[in-house]
């Protein structure tokens, strides 16, 4: 089991780098909007390469945080019966759904998407708009992004099990932390103490 846990924390490091990258992403997104928007409204121009970026960029942010989502357990719960229940049986009921649900939705999304993107990628799809961006990196995002969910699910799965071994702490405390805009902040902060 203390080896299992150990591919846990490693899979929750990659998860949590992942996050940080995304939070980059989101201001990626909002600086090449408000671009997008200035030019469109300051000199009557737009690109429909610059539209599909954001939405690239946006599905991607979307992807990339499914994992870092549930490593944070800030997903959607409905927690009117199971909140009633010990943290025992919460877990239990936790790991009911990982693996009857969550892991068998997040497989077959991914076992069926990857021909999507390798039919894309091999006759070299480009989008319907012109001027538009070539679409496999838009559906290699799916796939890939099932992938990080499935891997943080297993990392979940380990942690409650070794919950209810008592090898360690229950994994769905939330922890006191900053937003992640406050995170965005701090970033920026240190990035410009670095220059």
């Amino acid at each position: 089991m203390n080896a299992l846990l150990k591919l846990s924390r490693q899979i929750d490091a990659l998860t949590e780098r992942i996050g940080k990258l995304a939070i980059w992403l989101v201001l990626i997104v909002v600086l090449i909007s408000a671009g997008n928007a200035i030019m469109r409204y300051s000199i009557n121009y737009s690109s429909n390469a610059l539209l599909e970026i954001q939405w690239y960029l946006f599905g991607l942010i979307f992807f990339l945080c499914s994992g870092y989502t549930l490593l944070r357990n800030e997903h959607v719960r409905i927690d009117l019966v199971s909140g009633r229940f010990s943290k025992r049986a919460q877990t239990w009921i936790d790991i009911f759904g990982i693996l009857f649900f969550l892991m068998p939705m997040a497989i077959a999304i991914m076992t069926l998407s990857w021909p999507v993107f390798v039919s894309a990628f091999e006759s070299g799809e480009m989008s319907n708009s012109a001027g538009g961006l070539i679409v496999w990196p838009a559906r290699l995002m799916v796939p890939a992004g099932f992938l990080l969910l499935i891997m943080q699910a297993v990392s979940e799965l380990i942690k409650r099990i070794g919950f209810l071994k008592g090898l360690c702490p229950d994994p769905t405390d939330k922890k006191k932390a900053t937003s992640h805009v406050e995170e965005l902040a701090n970033a920026i902060k240190a990035g410009k103490g670095e220059a």
